[in-house]
């Protein structure tokens, strides 16, 4: 039972790693990217399988700010 409870969780974690290997190799991406860096010191994703119409991005919300309460003096 204890060989067991060392073993299973190596295992799935192996199964696991396999399966995203697999995955990724089968994501039928040609060109996989690559990072460059820019003149101001940060860097650039070039290429890659991602179109900007890919991602979602939410429209900002704006909210009224709450107007201050009013203390009552007594």
């Amino acid at each position: 039972m204890t060989r067991l409870r060392t073993t299973a969780p190596l295992l799935l974690a192996a199964g696991l790693a396999a399966l995203a290997v697999t995955t990724v190799r089968d994501a039928g991406c040609d060109d996989p990217g690559h990072y460059d860096l820019r003149a101001d010191g940060t860097w650039s994703l070039v290429g890659g399988c991602v179109d900007p119409g890919d991602l979602v991005v939410p429209p900002p919300t704006v909210t009224d700010p709450v107007p201050p309460t009013e203390q009552s003096r007594s």
